[in-house]
């Protein structure tokens, strides 16, 4: 049995949409058979083309009319992805889960907390699954990180240290590509906040998945840099962060730092350990032991646990990257919605919710007044 999934977004040519439906089809669990791609109807009928939608029935010019029809067919869709720019997901997202549908959703889930609330609570009254697309949760290195801290094998978490560093937007700055820049600093669009709310969120969801840990306060600073140019948004980010529990940590994130690409890194120090993982090798977790020489695991390994070896596809030593991380994310919600669908117990799945959405508004919320009032220790409500 294969789940049936429609899209809306990702014509044109946009990436994360190419990523999502990548991510969908990996396993072979869902298969594509509607979509509103783009508002451009001759684009939009070329995208299903490509991607295999044969039925030009089942291409909307608007996604309101896609959940209407769709929930109405027998073999209707179980689920939608949205990959549209930020300010549409809130809309896009109640519209289907009102007529029943399944949500996998690309990040932030909202541009508000109080749209990230009312979108949680009407998943659970309408009873329907939601996924949101914290790429980075879905390594498998990154489950094992979070194994071996549940087997207390570095002991009591005392500090986190974080950081995302991207030169991207500086990069468009000085170039003539900078589509990307246009919406990602227009406040409309993209809601109050730039880079803490585009990758600072995915830092907060991460540390969260790998370590179990929620923010209790945060102190944070924005900088729009350079100074000499007006700016919208800010650009780069620094937060000290306290977690529930009395761990310390620290959030660095820039989209101007020159020389960096995606440089996640995640380093995590317990009283008898350590744990760090960096995105440009995923697929190594770097664990050392309290006065003992590292020791780098590898995934797919017979020392790695089930859950990490269940979310490798390759033999050891081949690498696995950003289209399996999404593909990773997937197989655990529909996995999570066959089983649900066919009467059976769904288990326990670690993809990123509704609930990780709206705790990454919280902490952007957070962060923002804690900015605005003076760069004050403010609580994540």
């Amino acid at each position: 049995m294969k789940l049936k999934f429609g899209m809306v977004g990702g014509g044109n040519g946009a990436f994360i949409g190419n990523v999502h439906r990548h991510g969908a089809v990996m396993d072979d669990l869902a298969v594509l058979t509607a979509g509103c791609f783009t508002r451009n109807m001759e684009k939009n009928l070329e995208t299903a083309r490509t991607w295999g939608v044969l039925d030009e029935s089942r291409v909307y010019a608007d996604y309101r009319e896609m959940a209407e029809r769709e929930s109405s067919l027998e073999d209707g869709i179980d689920f939608v992805s949205i990959t549209t720019p930020n300010d549409t997901h809130y809309e896009i997202a109640k519209c289907f889960m009102e007529h029943g549908i399944h949500i996998m959703c690309d990040k932030p889930l909202a541009l508000t907390a109080a749209e990230g609330e009312e979108l949680a609570a009407l998943a659970e009254k309408k009873g329907v699954l939601f996924g949101v697309t914290y790429t980075y949760t879905g390594y498998a290195m990154v489950r094992q990180a979070r194994d071996l801290i549940d087997a207390g094998e570095i002991g009591n978490i005392l500090t986190v240290v974080s950081e995302y560093p991207q030169e991207w937007l500086l990069v468009q700055m000085v170039s003539d590509r900078s589509d990307q820049a246009t919406w990602r600093m227009d406040p409309a669009r993209s809601g109050p906040s730039g880079c803490c709310a585009d990758i600072g969120t995915h830092v907060e969801c991460l540390v969260s998945k790998m370590t179990g840990l929620e923010i209790d306060s945060v102190l944070a600073r924005f900088e729009r840099l350079p100074k000499s140019q007006e700016l919208p948004l800010e650009n780069n980010v620094q937060v000290l962060v306290n977690y529930k529990g009395g761990v310390s940590g620290m959030i660095w994130t820039s989209q101007v730092a020159i020389g960096h690409e995606t440089d996640l890194t995640i380093r995590i120090f317990g009283d008898k350990g350590a744990i760090e993982w960096e995105h440009k090798n995923p697929s190594v977790l770097k664990v050392t032991r309290i006065n003992e020489p590292p020791q780098l695991y590898t995934a797919t390994r017979d020392y790695v646990s089930d859950a990490c070896r269940d979310l490798s596809r390759l033999p050891s030593g081949h690498p696995e990257g950003f289209f399996e991380a999404f593909g990773n994310i997937y197989r655990g919600f529909c996995s999570h919605l066959l089983k649900q669908k066919e009467g059976r117990d769904p288990g326990s799945y670690r993809y990123p919710t509704v609930e990780d959405g709206v705790r990454g508004i919280k902490f952007v919320d957070a962060c923002i007044k804690s900015n605005r009032e003076g760069n004050v220790w403010t609580s994540v409500e």
